[in-house]
């Protein structure tokens, strides 16, 4: 079996995801590291911290592909003084790699959206809310990108039984929502993250529910009886992205050892 280059990881998750159909704001791509050399394995996770890039060493992988961003912002020094700039020297030192496919990937067909819309099993889904075309500059072929997506389920729900297929399938602890629906639910809407900034398009577009990861304390009122809004936790609506991840490497690259991270990086702590 010939030999990858990392490089050739990240033009494949690239292809599936164009960087292009990111936000203004974001930072997705090549994060830390050289991608000329053959890839041992990737690490696959939704934030890096010095414990991921510790447990990539274990597993003997020199590529870690991440959902968030470890760089965001402007690095004005590289020193100890914070986790972000631990761990670009900690994964320097160890010719480790970082990626990040953020928010091109939340917007790609087949995305971070498309997975959490397979595992409640819905179906005819789509784009919602605003979409963009972008070229590929891999392929010089157009893409067209969508900020949520909606679908339906194939036998419709109650409200409460909505909230219990998600601490299912979502392993929640607890489901924030407003006053539950007294309509069977159908049509759902979602977005992973932070996604209530299309609440207004989830309505316009006839959903029963919308389902998102983080949501305002004043975005809650006024929807009675109107949509059934859940939030379930910004790192349980996203936790599935690594399985994305997963099926692109190997299915473009065959062979490439894919290791999802064992390590929960979600730095909220719920105590009942």
């Amino acid at each position: 079996m010939r030999s990858v280059k990392i490089k050739e990881v990240i033009d494949a998750l690239e292809r599936f995801a164009p960087l292009p159909l990111q936000e203004e704001y974001d930072n997705a791509g090549l994060q830390v590291g050289l991608t000329e050399a053959e890839v041992s394995g990737a690490l696959l996770c939704l934030d890096v911290t010095e414990r991921v890039v510790d447990e990539a060493i274990t597993k003997g992988c020199n590529l870690i592909v991440a959902h968030h961003p470890l760089i965001f912002r402007k690095l004005s020094q590289v020193t100890d003084a914070n986790y972000v700039q631990r761990t670009v020297i900690k994964a320097i030192k160890n010719d480790i790699v970082i990626v990040a496919m953020h928010t091109n990937l939340d917007a790609a067909f087949g995305g971070v959206n498309f997975k959490i819309a397979e595992k409640l099993r819905l179906r005819d889904v789509r784009f919602f809310g605003r979409e963009k075309v972008v070229t590929n500059p891999l392929t010089d072929k157009k893409v067209t990108g969508g900020d949520g997506v909606i679908g339906c389920f194939d036998t419709p729900l109650a409200a409460d039984d909505l909230i219990l297929l998600l601490k299912k399938e979502f392993d929640v602890e607890c489901v924030q929502a407003n006053e539950l629906l007294r309509r069977e639910i159908q049509t759902v809407a979602l977005c992973g993250g932070s996604g209530s900034f299309l609440l207004q398009d989830a309505i316009n577009a006839g959903a029963d529910a919308f389902i998102t990861g983080e949501m305002g304390y004043h975005e809650f009122f006024g929807h009675e009886q109107e949509i059934q809004l859940c939030v379930i936790g910004h790192y349980q609506s996203e936790q599935y992205t690594t399985e994305v991840l997963r099926d692109v490497i190997e299915r473009d690259c065959p062979g490439v050892k894919c290791c999802i991270s064992e390590i929960n990086t979600n730095p909220i702590v719920y105590f009942s």
